[in-house]
C-alpha cells in the first residue's frame, strides 16, 4: 500500500500486507485484511459477516449504518460483489442521530459522563406505537427531533395520533350507523363483504372530496409496492397521514353540509355508499399501520 495521505511519516516502511483487491470491483483503493500484528481488520470481519449471508442464500442485503460510516459503503459493496461473483446486491441505509426533546427543550445527555436515555426508557414513557411511527415518519438519512411531549399530544400536529384517530373515527361511524342500518355486521371482514355487495359508490358519491378520497385509497397498493422496492417505509407513514387528513376533512365538511354526512337518516342506500367509502379508509389505515408495526385502535379516549 502507498504511505498514508497527508503529512509525511518518516517512519513509514514498506512491508508485505494481505489486501483485498477492491479496486477491481469499484473501490478507489485496495483494502488491508490483516494488521501488522497478524490480526484481522474490521473490514475482514465485515466480509465474513456478509459471506455468511451469501452462504445462507441471501442475494439482496440491507445494512443500516450510522452517518459517520458513509465512507465505507464503496468498499463493502465491492466486497459483496466479489464474494458473490456479482450475483448479490447490497443496499446501505445511512441513518442520522435522533435528537431527544421534551416540550421543545433538548433532553440533556452526555456520553462522557454516561448520562443517556435508552430506547427502552422512551418506549416505557410514551408507548411503542409513537416510537415506531415517528421513527418511520421521515427518510432514514434525515435527522429526527423526537419530542416526548409532542408524540403523546392529541392533535393534528402529532402524526401517529392523527392516523390512529382516523381509524377510530371510522369505527365510531359504523357503530352510529346501526341506528339506520341495524343489520350492519360488527366484524370487520363480514362488514366489508356486506358493504362491497350492497353499496353503489359509482352512482351515489360524486362530491369532489369523496372522489379525491377514493383516488387516494386506490393508490395504496402501488404505494406499498414502491415503498418495498425502494426500501423506503417512510412513504407508507406519509401516505397514512395524508389519507387520514383527507378523511378528517371530509368528516368536517359534512358538519357544514348535512347532505355530505356519512349517515343520512332517511336514505339507507346513500348511507351504505358512504359507509363503503369509510370501510375503504379503515381497511387501508389498518393495513398500513400493521405494515409499520403500529396498532389500529377502534376507540381513543
Amino acid at each position: 500500500m502507498p504511505p498514508p495521505k497527508g503529512a509525511v511519516d518518516e517512519d513509514w516502511e514498506d512491508r508485505e500486507q494481505t489486501l483485498f483487491r477492491t479496486t477491481e470491483f469499484g473501490d478507489d483503493v485496495d483494502r488491508p485484511l490483516k494488521k501488522s500484528d497478524g490480526s484481522y481488520t474490521s473490514f475482514a470481519s465485515d466480509i465474513a459477516y456478509h459471506k455468511s449471508k451469501l452462504d445462507r442464500g441471501f442475494r439482496n442485503m440491507i445494512d443500516v449504518w450510522g452517518a459517520d460510516h458513509g465512507g465505507y459503503i464503496r468498499r463493502m459493496k465491492a466486497a459483496v460483489s466479489a464474494a458473490s461473483g456479482g450475483a448479490a446486491a447490497l443496499d446501505v441505509k445511512i441513518v442520522q442521530l435522533v435528537k431527544l426533546l421534551r416540550a421543545g427543550e433538548p433532553v440533556k445527555m452526555s456520553k462522557r459522563s454516561g448520562d443517556f436515555v435508552t430506547l427502552r426508557e422512551v418506549v416505557d414513557e410514551v408507548g411503542v406505537d409513537p416510537v415506531r411511527f415517528m421513527m418511520l415518519y421521515r427518510k432514514n438519512d434525515a435527522p429526527l427531533d423526537f419530542d416526548l411531549a409532542k408524540v403523546i399530544e392529541q392533535s393534528r400536529d402529532n402524526p401517529v395520533f392523527y392516523v390512529q384517530y382516523g381509524h377510530a373515527r371510522g369505527q365510531s361511524i359504523f357503530r352510529n350507523a346501526r341506528d339506520v342500518i341495524p343489520t350492519l355486521p360488527e366484524a370487520d371482514r363480514e362488514r366489508r363483504q356486506a358493504l362491497s355487495q350492497a353499496a353503489r359508490l359509482d352512482d351515489a358519491l360524486d362530491d369532489s372530496a369523496e372522489l379525491a378520497l377514493m383516488r387516494r385509497i386506490a393508490f395504496y397498493p402501488r404505494l406499498v409496492e414502491a415503498a418495498a422496492m425502494s426500501h423506503e417505509p417512510h412513504r407508507i407513514a406519509f401516505y397514512l397521514y395524508e389519507l387520514a387528513s383527507d378523511f378528517h376533512a371530509l368528516w368536517t365538511k359534512g358538519k357544514d353540509a348535512p347532505h355530505l354526512r356519512f349517515i343520512i337518516q332517511n336514505d339507507p342506500e346513500l348511507t351504505l355508499a358512504r359507509l363503503a367509502l369509510v370501510q375503504g379508509v379503515v381497511t387501508v389505515l389498518a393495513s398500513g399501520l400493521a405494515v409499520l408495526g403500529v396498532g389500529a385502535p377502534d376507540e381513543m379516549r
